[in-house]
This record gives structure tokens, C-alpha cells and sequence, in this order.
């Protein structure tokens, strides 16, 4: 009978599923019968004979290494490590005529040294041999005969023989490369997951406009022929292992042959500006044997239409990445050329991997998921989107005041009026270092909108306006509030010289229950604002508000300025833009709750996009506050916090929510209940934007009430003093 091993097989980190599936696959046809496979923490473990490690060295695509454990013990000292070595048979793998390396990797034990660690399994091996054949290997670096990986994590020692010898990311064909390439088994990954595969080939065109030195393009090619990654590979871990079975290699080698498919019919186009990139990339694709597969043309994006294909697209691109800031102008201007291009496709599916995905709103595609993944050193995702039907892109007409069937009187009120608002508060901007403000807020009776400005983080000199429409009365003629709307927003454009795609506009109408969490659209589009000391991402479109209210830009301020050493707990907390801002104020922890997954989501996409990464000091807990506030111990909230921010809806009747959420009417239980979790010294801000709201006398005889709302209204928000009502509470 065959002697069965245990083998763990690493992957790309975060693409372990990916990983696990495509390992299901490939050993379903091997003759083992007795294999098992499972995912576990960093990659997957299967037993089986010694054909499963040579089908996962030849046949996968995903995988990084194949490592063969050899033993399993406590290694929480270094004598005991060393023992534990020498007491392998390692007569069983190599002589002392092989040479071999030693790699290490550990986590949270006693030995946190690598090299320290590696050089101790090296003298254990070397002693071995000298002890009972007075002769020893050879360290050798860059191929050994045997290849031994140490890990160590909680203590727990796993001593293995690297199978791969090398990562099997390097399939031999690229032997060139333009820029900063994709790793072979990514590119795969990334291909898996945008749905390209045999069968897909055969339906479908694959479109790279950006190609390089060509990685997707090859690794596609090679999926839709069914060649195998490992075929060319000249080096393996296991060839002068002392186990290693020639004769099953080979005929695993021969099989593999076999199974390529020949007469391939399949459609894949990828195209660069650069005429050297080109070059590389079919150099590399022959290297491959695909070149036959793949049209490679030079042409900029701007060039592609949709006759470069036969079949639906399914479109993979590697864009540049822009880590600098002077460079994300001409980064954002790519992404939006990208998205008039893609949107001429009919059917097509686009798959982008970004190290900027602030900038994926750009495409004005509708994304369908997003995942995110590391490009080397490089954080990214890979966002997919649809084009569900092509958009004919026609360049917009101005309208013209004279077009529409109002006076021109009104036009040029309320441009007198914009304008005028507009030098003040812009003014006041500059001196106080305001990026994000309300210029217009229903001033006259004829235009009941709201206008507020954000300027772009990345880019200081471009801004976004966002209208809220208020739903005008029952009296008001429809037509005419559609006229009206319509001129405001020709109005807007011209003052301050937008194109269409920098005026957002929606309709904010009575609210009730869960409707003023629901998306008006769901085009995923993230903006990049600067805030004080925070970076902020505000939604434009898709939902009513956009993630940060202006109106409390003081009372954050106030959170940032008296937060240094101190606990705060942000109740209702949306997209924790108070926490980020009491997190850069020196907060020792920051809690944040909301029900909401895509808000909690929201909110630690904020804190990450201000490096506050520390999950020991930065918590988040997707809960219903009623029930938090009634059962703190069921959400380990056993301590007391110096700084509460208690600003909840209005009125809720989510199906999430344990009761129905009225703020006049439980408001006094609210502020109690908060109340029990605050220590002695603290202070609570509560908060509310009810119209016509009443704080309970109660609260006040209770506790030491300050209403600060005149205090924390801004000077954009003058007109409207009435937005929110703020008070500051405390233990008499």
C-alpha cells in the first residue's frame, strides 16, 4: 500500500476559497482514494500519496508552495527545538552528498527569529549526518536539492520538506516584464474569480487593454488550452529528494501533455499603448507556446470599440498605480476614459484590480463585488462590475436659461443669491480650513434645495456639489417644481463651471422608519474628503446622505479637542466619522455601534483610510443600540467610557430593531440607560435634528444639562439654526 503524507499548500493570502476549490478539482481524478482535503488558517491541508503532491506541483495554478510535513512537536526553547530535528531519520530524504536550505517563519512564540531559528534546524540536520556518517551536506541557497521549512506559531512547531523548491508562481515563461507585474498565480486568481475558465472561453472574449508583459493574457491562454502551470518548470523541491518516484513524475508529466487541447477555439485580445510592452509580452507568450491564442495590438484604451471582439467581454485590467499625489489627477482622468470605454460594451463584465479605489467611481459602472487583495506590498481590491446594456455616450448639451419656461428673473436671483453666499462662506472656508460645506440652504422660497460643496482629498482643486431637492408641498404645481429644479441645476453648473459628472441631485422627501437608510441608487461610488486632521469617504449617490453630516462639523471638533487619553462609545454611530475624529484626537479606545452592516462596513473603511488599524484600541460592534443600552453585558461592554455621543434617528421601525424608536418620546430611557456606562467625571452629548424636539424636564432636575446647541452650529449652517439641537450632560 502507498504511504500516505500530509501536505499543506499555501496560496495568495485572502484567496485560500479560491485555492481550496481549485485543489478539490485537481485531485478528484488521482488514484488515491484515501485523500482528504480541508481549508485551514493560512492555505490547505490534504493527505494523500506522494501523485497528489506532483498533480498540485503540476496542475495548480493557485497555489504558492507544497509543503510535506515531516514532524509535528513544542518547540517553545531552542534546545528542544534542535532535539527535536535530530531525532529525524533524515538518512530517509537526503545524504550528505545533497546540499540543502533552510527557510523559517514564526508567530507569537517564545523563538521570534527566524535566522535564529533556521540556523538551529540547520545544525540539527548537519550534526545528524556528521554523528552517524562523519560527513555533512551542503548549504545551498538559491536551488538545494531539499528545500526545509520550519513554522512556529503558538509554540507549535511543523517541520515540512518544500516540494516546490521554489514559489510555483514561477511557471518559466516570463522571462521579462514591463513595469510592476502581476505574480503568475494572482493573475490566475484574479482570473478565477472574474469567471474565466474553459467553458467561459468558449462563450466569451477576453479583453486585457493594459496587458504588460502580458500575465493575464498568457495565464488565460494557457486555462482555456488547459496546459498545465508546471509543465515548463525546469526546478522542483522534490527531484533529488531520496523518495522522489521518476517513473510517476513522468507519467504525471505525460498526462499532462495528453490533456492539452490542441485545436482550441477561443478569443483573447490584449492590447497596450506601449509598443515594448507588446514585445515583451508576445516573447513571453511564446515562451509560453500561446501565442497562437492571443491578439496582441498597440492601441491606447481610448482606441477600443466593441467590433475588437466577436463575443461578450470580459474585461481584466491592471492599471497603473498612483502613489503619489501629484499623480492621482491624471490617475482619476484614466479611470473616467476607462468607464466611457467599457460602457460601449454590450453584456460585457469588467474586472479591475486598484490600488486606488477611491477612484473606482470614476468608471460609472454599477460593481457587482469587490474583494480585497495584496499586489505584493501593495494593498488593493478587485472590483467587478457589469455593463448589463451599452450606453451610447452623447455629449451633453448645455441647457439654456431661455429654454426653459420660467423668467429670467428668477434665474438671476438665485444666481445673485449663490454667488453671493458663495464669496462669504468660501472666505470663511479658507480661513478656517473647511474642505466640506453647506452654501445654500432653501434661502429663497421659489428654489427649496440644499447645496452643499466637497472638495476632493486627492485633489484640492476639484470639488463635488451635492443638491438635495426638498419635496415640495401639495400646492406647488409638479411641473412647475420640475422646471424650477431644472434651472437650479443649470444655474449651479454655470456659476461654478461643472460638468455633469460634478453636480449629484436628489429629491429628499418626508422619511419615515428604515427609508432613510435605503439607497436611492446603487452605483458605489466612494469620495475621498478632508475633514480637520481625517480623511473621510462621503457617497454621493447612493444613498440620501452621503456619510457625513456638515452640520455637526463643530461637535466633532469639540470630540477631537477632548478626547486625548480618554474612552468614547459612539452610539448610532453611521459611518463613525466622530470616531475617526476622537481616534486622531488621542482617544485610549474608541467604540462604535450602529445595526447597520454596510455602515459598521463604512466605518472601518474610515478608520483604515486614516491608519487607525490598532483592533485592540478601535472596536466596532454591528448591534441595535436599544438592545445594547438594555443588555450591555451581552456585547462585553463591562466597563465605564469618559465620552458618550448618543445621536440617534429620529424615528425607526427597522425590522432590525428589537422596538420601534420614537426620540420625543424615548429620549428620557435613551439618555439613562446611556447614562449607566458613562464614568464618573464623564460627559455625554446628546443629540437630535427632530423638529419641534423637547429635552424632559426630567433630564435636567436629573442630571447637569449645558445645551450647547448655539455652539456647535457652524457659520454654513446660520441660516438654518434650527438643524440640530445638541446638549452636553453629566453627573451633577
Amino acid at each position: 500500500m502507498a504511504e500516505s503524507f500530509k501536505f499543506f499548500i499555501t496560496g495568495h493570502k485572502g484567496l485560500e476559497t479560491a485555492l481550496f476549490h481549485e485543489l478539490r478539482d485537481i485531485l478528484e481524478p488521482a488514484s488515491d482514494k484515501s485523500k482528504q482535503i480541508k481549508k485551514v488558517y493560512g492555505g490547505v491541508e490534504v493527505s494523500g500519496g506522494l501523485e497528489l503532491a506532483y498533480r498540485i506541483c503540476l496542475y495548480s495554478r493557485l497555489a504558492n508552495r507544497v509543503y510535506l510535513q515531516l514532524a509535528q512537536f513544542k518547540a517553545d526553547n531552542e534546545q528542544l527545538l534542535y532535539d527535536q530535528v535530530y531525532a529525524i531519520d533524515w538518512s530517509r530524504h537526503l545524504t550528505s552528498r545533497h546540499s540543502f536550505a533552510v527557510s523559517a517563519s514564526l508567530s507569537r512564540s517564545h523563538i521570534n527569529h527566524s535566522h535564529f531559528a533556521s540556523l538551529k534546524v540547520k545544525d540539527a540536520i548537519v550534526d545528524y549526518f556528521r554523528n552517524t556518517v562523519n560527513s555533512r551536506p551542503v548549504i545551498e541557497k538559491q536551488q538545494p536539492d531539499i528545500h526545509v521549512h520550519l513554522n512556529i506559531h503558538k509554540n507549535n512547531a511543523s517541520l515540512s520538506l518544500d516540494l516546490s523548491g521554489q514559489s510555483l508562481h514561477r511557471r518559466g515563461y516570463r522571462l521579462q516584464h514591463s513595469g510592476a507585474p502581476l505574480k503568475e498565480n494572482l493573475a490566475a486568481a484574479l482570473l478565477q474569480q472574474s469567471g474565466w475558465n474553459r467553458q467561459t472561453a468558449q462563450t466569451h472574449s477576453l479583453l486585457d487593454p493594459m496587458c504588460g508583459s502580458g500575465t493575464f493574457a498568457i495565464e488565460a491562454a494557457m486555462i482555456a488550452a488547459n496546459i498545465a502551470p508546471g509543465l515548463d518548470r525546469d526546478y522542483f523541491g522534490f527531484t533529488r529528494w531520496l523518495q522522489h518516484d521518476k517513473a510517476l513524475w513522468q507519467l504525471c508529466l505525460d498526462q499532462a501533455e495528453q490533456a492539452i487541447e490542441q485545436d482550441i477555439d477561443c478569443e483573447i485580445v490584449a492590447t497596450d499603448i506601449s509598443n515594448k510592452a507588446l514585445q515583451i509580452a508576445q516573447d513571453n507568450a511564446a515562451r509560453a507556446g500561446v501565442e497562437d491564442l492571443i491578439q496582441f495590438r498597440q492601441m491606447d484604451v481610448e482606441a477600443l470599440t466593441p467590433d475588437l471582439v466577436s463575443k461578450p467581454a470580459i474585461f481584466i485590467i491592471n492599471p497603473p498605480y498612483g502613489e503619489r499625489l501629484e499623480v492621482e489627477e491624471g490617475l482619476a482622468n484614466l479611470y473616467s476614459q476607462m468607464g466611457k470605454v467599457f460602457r460601449k460594451f454590450n453584456n460585457a463584465r469588467i474586472n479591475i484590480i486598484s490600488a486606488n479605489p477611491d477612484l473606482l467611481h470614476r468608471l460609472r459602472l454599477n460593481r457587482t463585488s469587490k474583494k480585497s487583495v495584496n499586489n505584493g506590498q501593495l494593498k488593493c481590491v478587485f472590483a467587478q462590475f457589469d455593463v448589463v446594456e451599452a450606453v451610447t455616450e452623447v455629449q451633453p448639451q448645455p441647457t439654456k436659461v431661455s429654454d426653459l419656461n420660467i423668467d429670467n428673473a428668477e434665474a438671476n436671483a438665485l444666481h445673485n443669491r449663490l454667488l453671493k453666499n458663495d464669496k462669504h462662506l468660501s472666505r470663511w472656508a479658507r480661513r478656517n480650513d473647511v474642505s466640506c460645506y453647506r452654501i445654500y440652504d432653501a434661502d429663497l422660497p421659489e428654489f427649496a434645495f440644499a447645496l452643499d460643496k466637497y472638495s476632493n482629498a486627492l485633489n484640492p482643486g476639484q470639488s463635488w456639489l451635492h443638491l438635495q431637492e426638498y419635496q415640495a408641498p401639495k400646492t406647488v404645481d409638479p411641473d412647475k417644481a420640475q422646471q424650477r429644479i431644472e434651472l437650479a441645476q443649470v444655474v449651479i453648473k454655470q456659476l461654478f463651471e461643472l460638468g455633469d459628472a460634478e453636480l449629484f441631485s436628489k429629491l429628499r422627501q418626508r422619511q419615515r422608519g428604515k427609508q432613510q437608510y435605503e439607497k436611492q441608487d446603487k452605483q458605489g461610488e466612494l469620495f475621498q474628503v478632508r475633514e480637520g486632521a481625517a480623511r473621510l469617504l462621503v457617497n454621493l449617490t447612493d444613498y440620501l446622505d452621503t456619510g457625513l453630516f456638515l452640520d455637526h462639523r463643530i461637535t466633532r471638533q469639540r470630540l477631537f479637542d477632548q478626547a486625548q487619553g480618554k474612552s468614547l462609545l459612539n452610539l448610532f454611530c453611521y459611518t463613525a466619522s466622530v470616531s475617526v475624529q476622537a481616534a486622531l484626537g488621542g482617544a485610549s479606545q474608541v467604540t462604535s455601534v450602529d445595526m447597520s452592516s454596510t455602515y459598521i462596513h463604512w466605518a472601518k473603511e474610515n478608520f483604515i483610510l486614516n491608519q487607525l488599524e490598532d483592533q485592540e484600541k478601535y472596536r466596532f460592534i454591528t448591534a441595535d443600540c436599544l438592545d445594547l443600552l438594555q443588555r450591555p453585558q451581552k456585547y462585553d461592554l463591562d466597563k465605564k467610557f469618559d465620552l458618550i455621543f448618543l445621536d440617534p434617528p429620529s424615528f425607526s421601525n427597522s425590522k432590525k430593531m428589537r422596538e420601534i424608536l420614537d426620540i420625543q418620546h424615548d429620549h428620557q430611557r435613551l439618555i439613562d440607560q446611556a447614562m449607566q456606562l458613562l464614568a464618573k467625571g464623564g460627559r455625554l452629548i446628546f443629540s437630535t435634528n427632530k423638529k419641534g424636539f423637547k429635552l424632559s424636564e426630567s433630564v435636567s432636575q436629573q442630571y447637569a444639562v449645558n445645551d450647547i446647541t448655539r455652539q456647535t452650529i457652524p457659520e454654513d449652517f446660520k441660516r438654518r439654526p434650527k438643524i440640530h439641537q445638541c446638549w452636553q450632560i453629566a453627573f451633577k
